[in-house]
């Protein structure tokens, strides 16, 4: 339908009058405003006569939802809205109320920038965060890591029903199985229940840390960025190249402040036993067996070890 004023407008007087009447007797024959009239019997011609932009809006909203090209393309005048009417008592008379209301393809829209915004993601691949995720598919597509799969559900509904849990889980498990989008499914299942949450590729976030030390301000945003996150994933630990600098001030500032606080996640090809002897050893300063027992301290007593089966499906569709 073509809006109301361009119709009016483009008629004399008599013209005008003339196809007022049309129209009026045709939206009356609507059925939503059929179905208007009979909730609301108090409506009286004048009411519907004094509302009829309000009406020929409604019919045209619904029409153009009854015909959705999605919402991109969305043709109503408020995109992702719908004309809703009501009538209220004002005074001593009825009265026809507009409202634009968000469609359902609108709330789905806002719901999923919620969770957007409550995930940051450093160097990780946005399409493992952003497509959508089947749960019987995840838990059937590989037999092997079935298991893993059912633990890390069963850790999301453990969140779900009592909240933060302070332990994480520690994922570990040969190259391409899966770790890293079970990850992100997690992530993305708590947010949808209002929990931040941040992943972080290791060994792009390591080499861009030497960056940051010419940005203080930076750095310290994204280390206490870090530290408050209510769910934090370090991607792929144990392929980074470490410096003393990030394994003790970095890495050491932000496990030390989550321990006991928030829950800490990883992935890893390495068993935490060989993740201990890689942080044990720096590109600088060699074997420091002390200091990797002491990052080692904040994380092992602080997950549960998932051990993540199956075959390397990367390369696949």
């Amino acid at each position: 339908m073509e809006s109301l004023g361009e119709v009016l407008s483009q008629m004399n007087s008599s013209q005008l009058k003339r196809r007022s009447e049309e129209l009026a007797a045709r939206l009356k024959s609507e059925p939503l405003v059929r179905e208007l009239r009979s909730s609301h019997p108090e409506l009286g011609e004048e009411q519907l006569t004094r509302g009829m932009a309000k009406l020929y809006q409604y019919v045209r909203d619904h029409q153009n939802c009854a015909n959705c090209p999605g919402l991109e393309q969305c043709p109503n005048d408020f995109p992702g809205h719908f004309t809703k009417l009501s009538v209220e008592r004002i005074g001593s008379e009825p009265q026809l109320i507009d409202r634009q209301v968000p469609c359902t393809k609108e709330l789905q829209h806002e719901r999923e920038m919620s969770v957007k915004k409550r995930i940051h993601s450093f160097y990780v691949d946005d399409r493992a965060l952003e497509e959508g995720y089947d749960a019987v598919e995840i838990m059937t597509k590989d037999n092997m890591r079935a298991p893993a799969v059912g633990q890390v559900f069963r850790y999301i509904q453990e969140t779900k029903e009592s909240g933060l849990q302070m332990k994480g889980l520690y994922l570990e498990g040969h190259f391409g199985t899966g770790k890293t989008f079970l990850m992100c499914y997690l992530l993305h299942e708590l947010a949808k229940e209002g929990f931040s949450g941040a992943i972080v590729y290791m060994p792009e976030f390591v080499e861009d840390l030497k960056s940051m030390l010419q940005d203080n301000d930076r750095l310290r945003e994204t280390v206490e960025m870090m530290k408050q996150v209510d769910l934090l994933i370090f991607d792929d630990i144990g392929a980074e190249n470490l410096n003393p600098w990030v394994r003790d001030h970095v890495m050491g500032s932000i496990l030390n402040f989550r321990m006991n606080r928030k829950p800490t996640f990883y992935t890893s090809n390495y068993s935490l036993k060989m993740l201990e002897k890689h942080l044990s050893f720096t590109n600088k300063d060699g074997e420091e067996v002390h200091k990797g027992q002491r990052l080692m301290d904040r994380i092992a007593p602080f997950v549960d070890v998932v051990q993540v089966g199956g075959t390397n499906k990367r390369g696949r569709a």
